[in-house]
């Protein structure tokens, strides 16, 4: 089971409270955590991911142990800390502005 955080927005538009546990087919990579998390709830197409491309959009992070995963390849592997549960795997809305 991986346990993904959501930001505040993406939450709302999921109509989810809290965490969400995904169950990923083989080992768990940020691509089949994404896959798994827009297959479950449609309504984050496009919000995390772009459509056509399905790279990452920029403002959108994701972190797993402390780490900045956002630019590793889509297939990369997830640490094992996420993959028994022990850790979320983490989308925040990054900030900006001056």
């Amino acid at each position: 089971m991986i346990r993904v955080v959501l930001p505040y927005h993406l939450r709302t538009l999921a109509r989810v409270d809290g965490e969400v546990e995904l169950e990923v087919e083989g080992p768990p990579s940020l691509r089949s955590v994404l896959d798994a998390l827009e297959a479950r709830y449609p309504s984050l197409c496009g919000t995390i991911r772009e459509h056509g491309t399905l790279q990452r959009r920029p403002f959108v992070r994701f972190f797993a142990c402390k780490e900045d995963l956002s630019h590793e390849p889509p297939d990369a592997l997830l640490p094992a800390a996420i993959t028994t549960g022990a850790e979320p795997f983490m989308i925040v809305g990054a900030m900006a502005g001056g």
